[in-house]
Formats: structure tokens, sequence, C-alpha cells
């Protein structure tokens, strides 16, 4: 708790240790698991300095690898600099993330309560498009039995959110299944096609329908350089523009999906959530939804028999930036039972001082609406009671 306000993290990220795939993977696949891979220099520090400026005196970021190959898309050398560099700024503490005992110590620290765990390199590992399903569902399964170990070190502070594999439908319910006979109540997926697969596939079908029947929320989060289709990455190189185009726009996309493609229309109970990409996005892509609806409705009537944006205010959630212009605006029209708050903890180009600004809000916002960003909407999302 922090000055009289509960606060559930509704988007907090683990640093997976490289061991886990060796550790938790089938024997079968060990021999495959990803590695890191550093380069050796072939300058002096004096000319990367030189070159790279003070940054360029921190050792290079490791390169994730499998099969030869790096994992991550587009990562250049000089976003793996910025990265690094970023992480140093944030973190003096080298296993910032690293560990359930680190994060203990730092939710305790700025004041969360509670909080719900995404990977990082898993996310990336399980966004390559064409891998081997068998495989790829193998490389869910060891991260989510490595999360729920790292999660049991406090299981009422913190919460796993279930990382599943798309590449081959067939095999998400049972992994859906799995997972929240942890206890979990929420599995993460990616907005991009998967194989050729939107979210709205048929094949999908029976996954949407587990969620509903078992109450699972899920959350749509993406990962700049991700092996995927993805919007931008046909056009752009580098980290900026790759991430400042790939977060909002692919959850744009994601949320059509959904609506257009009849998920929402056919599960009313499914609970969906749109993560690390703001809301500033979400009136006005409601609005082009629901203007074009208003000449359309005809051509996707079987799918789309309410507005969108009543799809929207029915069962989906969106988590804020707190510093992101005109939040309270977006609060004046979309109300605030749709929005949540995640720290993204400790990912680079976030920090512990996001709890400060969200707290900072009340400048802004009422104390009732502060509340329910911070605990009562990401709650009930998440399916939490007490």
């Amino acid at each position: 708790m922090r000055d009289g306000s509960r606060i559930l993290d509704a988007d907090r990220h683990v640093l997976e240790p490289i061991g886990l795939w060796k550790e938790y993977l089938p024997a079968e696949y060990r021999a495959g698991a990803p590695y890191y891979e550093t380069h050796a220099a072939t300058e002096s520090l004096q000319q990367r300095v030189a070159r790279l400026g003070p940054k360029g005196m921190l050792p290079p970021m490791p390169v994730l690898m499998l099969d030869g190959q790096p994992v991550l898309n587009k990562l250049t050398e000089r976003a793996r600099v910025e990265v690094t560099w970023g992480m140093a700024q944030r973190h003096k503490d080298a296993s910032a993330g690293a560990t359930p005992t680190h994060h203990l110590r730092s939710m305790e620290h700025s004041g969360v309560d509670l909080a719900v765990f995404y990977p990082t390199a898993a996310s990336f590992l399980l966004r390559i498009d064409g891998m081997e399903p068998a495989r790829a569902a193998a490389f869910a399964r060891a991260y989510n039995n490595w999360l729920r170990d790292f999660c049991q070190t406090n299981p009422e502070r913190l919460l796993g959110a279930g990382a599943l594999s798309l590449h081959d439908p067939s095999r998400m319910v049972e992994e859906l299944e799995r997972v929240a006979g942890f206890g979990w109540k929420v599995v993460v997926v990616p907005p991009n096609p998967v194989n050729g697969r939107t979210l709205s596939h048929p094949d999908y079908e029976p996954f949407w329908s587990a969620c509903e029947r078992l109450s699972m929320a899920v959350t749509i989060h993406e990962g700049t350089h991700v092996r995927l289709p993805t919007a931008g990455a046909e056009r752009f190189d580098t980290r900026f523009a790759l991430n400042a185009s790939s977060h909002p726009l692919e959850q744009m996309l994601a949320l059509l999906t959904l609506i257009e493609g009849g998920v929402l229309e056919r599960h009313p109970r499914l609970r969906v959530a749109f993560l690390e990409a703001g809301c500033g996005w979400v009136p006005y892509w409601l609005w082009r939804m629901d203007a074009t609806w208003q000449h359309m409705a005809g051509e996707v009537s079987e799918n789309v028999r309410l507005k969108p944006s009543e799809y929207f205010r029915r069962q989906c959630f969106v988590t804020i930036e707190p510093e992101e212009p005109g939040l309270a605006e977006v609060v004046r029209l979309l109300g605030t039972d749709n929005l949540m708050f995640g720290t993204d903890y400790p990912h680079a180009d976030h920090g512990d001082d996001l709890v400060e600004h969200a707290l900072g809000l009340r400048s802004v916002l009422s104390q009732e609406a502060l509340h329910k960003l911070l605990w009562d909407n990401p709650a009930r999302f998440y399916g939490i009671t007490g």
C-alpha cells in the first residue's frame, strides 16, 4: 500500500535466467535450448567509446540465440547499447527483475501490494513464425513451470500470467487448463498473426471458448523485435521506429481483429486486456470503428451486432501510461471502468518511479478514479477477490 492506496501492478516482467531452458525443457529439446552469444571485441575500449560515446564503456549486451540465429529481429548493435545503458541507469542492482526476492524488495519499496508477471525472453522465443509447433509448445510449458516455481516464493503477492504458443491451436487448451490448475487467472498471447492465423481465426475458437468457460482472462502484449508479421517492420529498421509503431498499432489491429472476427460477440464473458501501449489510442480507435460500422454494419452483421465501442466497454481493459498526455480527457471519454495501471518493471524504459507518477495523477483524477486504476479494475480483470 502506498499513500492509502492499494496497488496491483497489472504488467510486471521477469528476466528469465538462460539456464531455465536446460533445466525445464523436456530432454529431447535441451540440445536445442536458446543461449546467449557475446561477440569477441574487434576494437579497443577507447575505439568503442570514440564511436559510441560514454555508453560504449559498458560491455556489449549479449545476443539471445536459437539454432544459430538471433531470436530478436532487427535489434541493431546501437539498440543493444542503448538498452544496456538504459538498464544500467535505471537499476544499480544487476539482479533487477531476475529473482523473486529482488521483485519483492522492489514492490515493498514502491508500495506495490500484488503483481502479475509477464515474460521477457520467453515472449520472443514463442513468437518465431514457422517454429515447429511441438517445440514451441515445449518452450511454453517449460517457461510456465519455471514461472510457477518463481512465484512460489510468495504466491500471495507474485502471480503468473501463463505464456501460450499459438503455433498449433489444438495444443492451446491443454496448456490453458494446466496453468489454470496453478491457480493463475490469465494467459498472454501476441497481437500478431502466427503461422498466418490472426486471433479471430476459426482454429482458435476452442481456445476462446475454454477461456470463457474457465473464466481465464487474456492479455494481448506486443514485443518489439518479434519474428512475426509486425506493423512497421516492413519499413523500419531502428528500435526507435519499431517500438514506436509496433506496440500501439498492433494493439489497435488486435482489438479490431477480435471485434471484426466475432470473438467478442461469440464470447461475451471473455475478458481481454491490451497492455503496454498506453490508452490515448483508444477513444480515437473506438470512434473510428463506430463511424465505419455505421456505414458498413451489414457487411459484418453476423460478427458485429453491437457498436465496436460497446464490446470494448463490456469486456476489454487497457493499461495507462501515467505520463501520457490527455489522460484526464481519456477518462472523460471512456469513463474509469476499463483502465488499469502496470509498471512494466524492470524494463529499461520504465522504472520504480512509475508508481509515484501514477499516484501523482490525483492532481487530474478523482480519488475514486485513481483507486479504480490502481486496484479495483485490475482485480476485476484478473479475477482477484479480497
